[in-house]
């Protein structure tokens, strides 16, 4: 399964980025061979208007079934939604520790954003 998260830096130490759609990159693993390949997303991170639905456009291109960040504004919201993707909140630590608790499914998937946009 793949499962995008959102990163201050480009590597398994990193931070999850507290925002969605203005985080610097996307974590995107594959829990079946342990892979990570990061996407950069600093293109929306001075956009002033629309970062978390381009974000969450370029998540579901990569074909990732799960987002695990710290917020989530309702249009990135819907637009994941609308794409298949299931999303987790609330969620801090390092990149490699995230992937670990949700092996251990030790996150549940939210029903609706949890902030306004432009937060």
């Amino acid at each position: 399964m793949k499962i995008a998260i959102t990163a201050t830096d480009k590597k398994a130490d990193a931070e999850v980025d507290p925002r969605f759609g203005r985080a610097g990159f996307f974590a995107i693993c594959d829990t079946d061979d342990d892979s990570i390949e990061y996407i950069d997303n600093r293109i929306n991170v001075e956009s002033p208007s629309g970062a978390g639905v381009q974000a969450a456009a370029n998540v579901v291109s990569t074909g990732a079934q799960v987002v695990i960040t710290g917020n989530c504004g309702p249009k990135a919201f819907q637009t994941l939604f609308q794409g298949g993707v299931k999303v987790v909140i609330g969620v801090k630590g390092m990149i490699s520790e995230v992937i670990d608790k949700f092996k251990k499914g030790e996150f549940e998937y939210i029903e609706s954003a949890n902030v306004e946009g432009h937060w």
